[in-house]
Order: C-alpha cells, then structure tokens, then sequence
C-alpha cells in the first residue's frame, strides 16, 4: 500500500462519512477496507480501532498505524527520517491550502474560509476560528505561522470548540 497523503485521506474520509455526521463507522471503514482488498472481520476492526467509529484525526491515525503494520508484514520498512519528510511534506501542503493569500500566515478570515470550503465548518466558525488562531498563536500576533499551524495539527491536546 502506498502512502496517501493527507488531502486524500481527507477525501476518502468524507466519501466514507454517508451521513455526514463527522465520523465513519466501522462498519463502513470494514467496507471500504474489503473493497481494497483487505480481508478483515468487523470483530477484528472493532478491536484494532477500539471504538465504533472514527473522527477525522482518529482516521488518519488507523491509516497511518495500519500503513505502517502492512508495509513491515511486507517487509518494507521506512525510516523515522523518511517518515518525518513525508509528514513535514503533507503539513506545508495543507499550510498552502490555509494560506491563501501566501504571504506565510494564516488569519482567522482565512481558516473560516478554507474549513467551510471543505465544509468542515459551520455558520458559527467566525468566533471560534478567531479563538482557535488565539488558542495556537504562540507570539500573539493574531495569525498562525508555519510553526504554530505545525503545532496545531500535532499537539495531543485537542480544541475545544464547544466552549466558545
């Protein structure tokens, strides 16, 4: 299986996601991986996802451990370095896609803008983009920079959306 950047995923993740709702059951994501040609049961996924269904960030982290445990079945193993390019690489991509501008920023205009463009976002994003830039914007110059959308996108600790 060759590496899916994380636009595709996307895209696969909202064609999984029938209903809308934000997450992909496992009976869909069952679906898909018996389509590709994957033979797994739905016990078996139930116990490797350890939930019912995925958000987003949750499946691109099966992809990624599921990427990485077929590549090593098959004996095909990468590097921690090769690993760190290629996710380097998929974090400047999505950070073009934010900056639409490209003057190497991101402002809240811009990350209401690009989420509800890829309808990850609803009406009520304009107060919760601009505290979502504050929650990540280390220096507080109102924009996110490369780093701190770096640090948005990896940071275990997620947003909370609700509480704004």
């Amino acid at each position: 299986m060759s590496p899916i950047n994380c636009y595709e995923l996307h895209k696969i993740f909202k064609i999984l996601d029938k209903n809308g709702d934000g997450l992909v059951s496992i009976e869909e994501l069952e679906w898909f991986l018996k389509k590709t040609g994957v033979q797994i049961s739905l016990e078996e996924l139930q116990t490797l996802v350890g939930n019912t269904s995925l958000d987003l960030m949750d499946f691109w982290v099966f992809y990624d451990v599921f990427n990485k445990q077929n590549a090593s079945d098959h004996g095909h193993y990468r590097s921690k370095e090769v690993d760190q390019e290629m996710l380097e690489g998929d974090i400047v991509k999505a950070f073009q896609v934010f900056d639409m501008n490209g003057d190497g920023f991101i402002s809240s205009e811009q990350l209401e803008r690009t989420l509800s463009r890829l309808g990850l976002w609803d009406e009520h994003c304009g107060k919760s983009c601009r505290s979502m830039i504050e929650f990540y914007d280390t220096n507080n110059d109102g924009v996110l920079d490369f780093h701190e959308f770096k640090n948005m996108l990896l940071m275990p600790m997620r947003y909370d959306t609700t509480s704004t």
